[in-house]
């Protein structure tokens, strides 16, 4: 079964979160940027995968169309191991981490959703697990810098079945503000993205602590100081979650080996892909480390992240991002139900994109 046609689908869909807009280079993030990877091979079957592409996606569609699919083209595609690998070794010179294993994890998606239709079977049963409809999700609310909107967001969030909260907030206040709303039964996490030096970031855990917070995720820079998130968590006692920024196995082999986090979080659109996740997964059991996947987008990667989850024996919660979208490529069919989700069960990722969504939102040219 060969690889006869790529194809590189850039989408941006409006949202609203309820607050004020803020992004990457002075520019208000208000689209969810998605960069689809459709591979269609000979006999007819097709892929679906989604490459990281928040503020990166003309970057990301030139090294998917420039460098990665002339590679492609033509090669097989039941051999995912062998093909990643090429393509790791293939591109090394532009750099190991970033933006080209982001590529690199949407053609890896697309291939895993093909084995799946070749097999006839959803992508978890591929993967030695089991379709569960227990996997509890969080709500991973946006950076609000506001006490009172923080509290909203909590009720709101409760008030629709989540039984966990993530901030996205580096003010006290607003993590105080998010406690009180909630009461103290229910696990609220913090991720601040990487904003503190070693010294900002024992005194906030510090203060923080309080607040008897489940993780306090990504809270130096720079992300890769694994021995000094090893060295804040045990100063402080506060769990430690971090590895969205994380790339490939290697990268995690020493987060794990420094002890710096309770809780992995790789990205499956930026890790590169299901293959690189599942080495992940195998080293976070050896670790005893619990997985708990990033996995703040709605597209392929979404899918993946629920098999990839139900194929866990000690499966970690589903982050959902929090927000208004104006369209969806799978409609309600991913929504959650009182903050539970259910793996589609069809072969493959279990869903098709809706080819209306792609028509109506694809970017052609800017």
């Amino acid at each position: 079964m060969k690889i006869a046609k790529i194809d590189i689908i850039p989408l941006a869909i409006p949202f609203k979160f309820g607050g004020k807009p803020y992004g990457w280079g002075k520019q208000a993030w208000s689209r969810l940027n998605t960069t689809l990877v459709r591979i269609e091979t000979d006999s007819g079957l097709v892929g679906w995968g989604d490459a990281f592409s928040y503020s990166s996606r003309r970057a990301i569609q030139g090294i998917l169309e420039e460098m990665v699919v002339p590679i492609l083209i033509g090669e097989d595609a039941t051999d995912i191991s062998g093909l990643m690998h090429r393509l790791q070794k293939d591109l090394h010179l532009f750099g190991r981490y970033g933006m080209i294993i982001h590529a690199l994890s949407g053609v890896d998606i697309a291939l895993w959703d093909i084995a799946g239709k070749a097999a006839g079977m959803p992508l978890c049963n591929l993967l030695g697990g089991r379709v569960r409809n227990d996997l509890i999700g969080y709500s991973s609310l946006f950076k609000y810098n506001d006490p009172e909107l923080v509290a909203e967001k909590t009720r709101t969030s409760l008030d629709q079945g989540f039984g966990l909260v993530k901030l996205h907030e580096t003010g006290v206040a607003e993590v105080a503000a998010a406690r009180q709303e909630a009461g103290q039964e229910i696990p609220i996490m913090v991720d601040t993205n990487c904003p503190w030096t070693a010294a900002e970031a024992y005194q906030m855990a510090m203060k923080l602590k309080p607040y008897d917070l489940l993780w306090l995720e990504e809270p130096l820079f720079p992300p890769e100081d694994f021995a000094a998130l090893a060295n804040l968590g045990a100063r402080t006692g506060v769990a430690i979650a971090a590895g969205e920024n994380a790339c490939t196995a290697y990268q995690f082999r020493e987060m794990f080996r420094a002890g710096a986090v309770t809780y992995a979080q790789p990205s499956v659109t930026k890790v590169g892909g299901i293959t690189e996740f599942r080495k992940i997964s195998t080293l976070a059991a050896i670790n005893s480390v619990q997985l708990m996947p990033h996995s703040p987008y709605f597209g392929p990667g979404f899918l993946a992240t629920l098999h990839l989850t139900a194929a866990e024996a000690n499966p970690g919660y589903i982050e959902w991002f929090y927000l208004d979208r104006e369209a969806c490529l799978y409609g309600d069919a991913i929504k959650p139900n009182k903050g539970f989700y259910q793996v589609p069960p069809g072969p493959g990722l279990g869903l098709e994109p809706d080819p209306n969504v792609i028509k109506d939102y694809c970017i052609h040219d800017e």
